[in-house]
């Protein structure tokens, strides 16, 4: 018997399976056999970048066509088709017919194809672009804009009445809690399409209430007399809110979320506060790629970068640089990490985009707005590279003002470019913002971003700040007994990342740090540290099959968990008569074991440094308490060349043979900023910092340095930066040294 359809209850179906691809754009009315003829049969999520994408260089970006048949559910009333992520841009037609089109590759849409279904049944054309455009963000950054259905998709069938579906995505039911001592009230909403006139809310365990609905929309407010607090790690405890559609006492549709009750702040003096307690937020950024299958991930992938994350003791992490999966922003929820959510505005205004800016934003909060986790909203990631000028500024003022009108419970927040002045009105502009600083990296010092942070705290007490990237690449195959800035090893990254654990420690002001980034990920534009087409600045590598001893640094500063690792064991061939073993751990004691003899303990804080004479093969054990880890190191004459990255042959180069220093002339030891002083080593000096602006890839291009910065990269001498650009042939160095020796100081 075919129900009426005014009590057809909502049905969701997966529709994931039975896709046709074509790697083209084919006309809108193909039929699903003439896309299968054009290209292959595939089964949902799917892009079409997951080799390409990661390889380096150049990967196919343009339009390519999905089709499926679909058929309407007896005795529904609509049929929609929800889509939980299409990148970049999504063209749908059924039958021939354009229904929608959608701009924004990261966030849920829903389109209606009922009107279209001959006899129930039709035929789904998606053609989904991800080339280059200037009016949908992101479109110059450092990651990969992998294309096609790479999340699920579904056919949602309802009747007469149903909570609306064309709300931006959103889920049928905004919670709105508030806490008010032990007592929260929680504001509950609906709208409702169709002839239903009552909406029955529950909060499980808790209140339930039935209201009419009023011009198309019904609310609640449901008390919870002892509230429990959402509290992070401690104690994540979630609430599940209920709103059923009835008509004559059928319930004919459901919408479900669960939420948490908690009070937040920012104080620039303590930090960050959760429920009035100091809470300094610690933690990673998070790309949503993996290697070998590109943003395609499955369930199982999620939890174990959540595992990563809580392995290490975080209690926050960045989900960037674009609107995550639901099920990631659930996990958070449920493990207690607090969130910075945000949208894909990044490296390059667009004035052509600024729509889309606010579209996606607005997606990003009505989508996500129930999740405890989130505590504020991000409206843009290093946006200055290449200007920041009145427009720009406005656009961030709109977006800033419509994310308070969409949810006033949040903060609004940015990622600032290192080269952004600290006077600039973006930086008072958000509730809150953080720095991305990578001193010790690509310019200057470790000790810079000490003094970075410092200067900006005692010029504006008033102002919180953050760090929301920091790091090093590091490619595991590269080790060295004397790691240096810009070689890509192991050794240098986790040397940086005990730098900079221990700079947050003392900060405790700093309201949020994340680290850039938990894992290695897709950069197409990339091609250095001995891998093309990938970031290597991860704690993990991009397959998350190796932690690399910088992961260590993190779990010795912030977990619980009781362990001691041995840092280094990739660099088991070593040439020096004595080497220095590294030893990670959070307990306060490490002893060493040499070949079954105690060498030595040390108490310490983390990192943990022993002497070791080497004369041939041999067994290191690294005890503490009932705890140990080994490894077997070997005397070598000479090392691996395999282990040292190719571009750092001109730094040993430079140890071996040193390039000629004549008195009263300059050379390349010379700092920038006393050749610049000079007027022909200023023009000679400009090729090299054209280099090294370049030497990253798209994110470089058109990067202006204001005085703050040029004063930090003026201290530093040409061999350093020629070092940190990697790639310069020797016989150039040498070049450009002769010419410098011809200056006279």
């Amino acid at each position: 018997m075919t129900p009426t359809p005014a009590l057809f209850a909502r049905q969701t179906t997966p529709i994931l399976d039975g896709w046709a691809f074509a790697p083209a754009e084919l006309p809108a009315n193909a039929d699903w056999h003439a896309v299968v003829e054009a290209g292959s049969t595939v089964t949902l999520p799917h892009t079409w970048n997951a080799t390409d994408g990661q390889a380096g260089g150049d990967y196919l970006r343009g339009r390519c066509t999905y089709a499926r048949r679909i058929v309407a559910e007896r005795g529904s009333t609509q049929t929609w088709v929800e889509f939980d992520g299409v990148n970049s841009s999504a063209a749908v037609y059924l039958n021939g017919r354009l229904l929608a089109e959608h701009d924004g590759g990261y966030s849920t849409f829903r389109v209606n194809v009922t009107e279209q279904l001959v006899h129930g049944e039709g035929t789904l054309v998606v053609v989904v672009d991800n080339a280059a455009n200037e009016r949908v963000y992101p479109q110059q950054a450092d990651f990969t804009f992998y294309g096609g259905i790479y999340r699920d998709v579904r056919q949602i069938s309802v009747g007469a009445a149903s909570f609306a579906l064309d709300d931006h995505g959103a889920p049928g039911l905004r919670v709105d809690p508030t806490i008010d001592g032990s007592r929260a009230d929680v504001a509950l909403s609906a709208v409702v399409t169709g002839a239903a006139s009552v909406v029955r809310f529950t909060i499980e365990g808790e209140a339930a209430e039935t209201v009419a609905v009023v011009d198309g929309e019904a609310r609640a407010l449901l008390p919870i007399e002892s509230v429990r607090r959402w509290h992070g790690l401690r104690d994540p405890h979630l609430y599940t809110a209920r709103a059923e559609l009835l008509i004559d006492d059928a319930v004919v549709d459901v919408a479900e979320l669960r939420f948490g009750c908690r009070e937040f702040a920012v104080d620039p003096q303590r930090g960050f506060l959760l429920n009035g307690e100091e809470y300094p937020l610690r933690g990673v950024s998070r790309h949503q790629d993996r290697e070998g299958v590109g943003n395609v991930l499955t369930e199982q992938m999620k939890l174990e970068d959540l595992a990563l994350i809580r392995e290490i003791g975080a209690n926050t992490v960045r989900l960037a640089h674009y609107q995550h999966d639901q099920g990631f922003y659930d996990l958070c929820d449920e493990a207690g990490l607090v969130v910075w959510a945000e949208i894909p505005q990044i490296t390059v205004f667009l004035p052509g985009a600024v729509d889309n800016a606010r579209e996606q934003l607005t997606e990003l909060i009505v989508q996500n707005r129930h999740h405890a986790s989130i505590v504020c909203w991000g409206l843009s990631n290093e946006i200055t590279l290449a200007g920041s000028g009145e427009e720009v500024v406005a656009a961030h003022r709109e977006l800033n003002d419509l994310a308070h009108r969409l949810d006033p419970s949040r903060l609004t927040a940015m990622a600032n470019l290192f080269l952004l002045e600290t006077d600039h009105p973006l930086v008072r502009l958000p509730d809150v913002m953080s720095y991305n600083l990578y001193f010790g990296w690509y310019v200057g010092e470790m000790a810079d971003n000490d003094t970075w942070l410092d200067d900006f705290h005692a010029t504006f007490p008033e102002i919180a700040i953050g760090l929301a990237e920091y790091g090093a690449d590091a490619n595991p195959q590269y080790q060295a007994a004397e790691p240096a800035k810009g070689d890509y090893t192991e050794s240098y990254q986790a040397l940086y990342h005990e730098h900079m654990v221990g700079m947050i420690a003392e900060r405790p002001w700093l309201w949020a740090t994340h680290v850039w980034n938990l894992a290695d990920f897709g950069s197409a534009g990339r091609d250095e540290g001995g891998a093309a087409g990938r970031n290597q600045k991860g704690l993990v590598t991009f397959d998350r099959s190796l932690k690399k001893d910088a992961f260590y640094v993190y779990k010795a500063a912030w977990s619980s968990e009781p362990f001691v690792h041995i840092a280094g064991r990739r660099r088991a061939e070593r040439a020096e008569d004595v080497t220095e073993v590294i030893v990670y751990s959070n307990q306060r004691e490490v002893t060493l074991v040499v070949d079954g003899v105690e060498h030595g303990t040390v108490a310490a804080e983390r990192a943990f440094r022993f002497r070791v004479p080497l004369t041939g093969d041999h067994q290191i054990v690294a005890r503490a308490g009932d705890l140990e880890d080994t490894v077997t190191l070997h005397k070598v004459d000479e090392v691996p060349e395999a282990s040292i990255m190719p571009t750092t042959t001109i730094a040993n180069w430079f140890d071996d043979a040193p390039l000629p220093a004549p008195e009263g002339y300059f050379s390349i030891q010379d700092s920038l900023g006393d050749i610049k002083r000079s007027e022909e080593g200023a023009m000679l000096i400009a090729s090299v910092l054209e280099a090294v602006s370049t030497s990253r890839g798209e994110v470089g291009r058109g990067v202006e340095i204001p005085p703050a910065m040029q004063a930090i990269v003026d201290r530093m001498s040409v061999e350093k930066l020629i070092k940190q650009a990697g790639g310069v042939p020797i016989e150039q160095v040498a070049a450009l040294n002769a010419r410098l020796n011809l200056i006279a100081k």
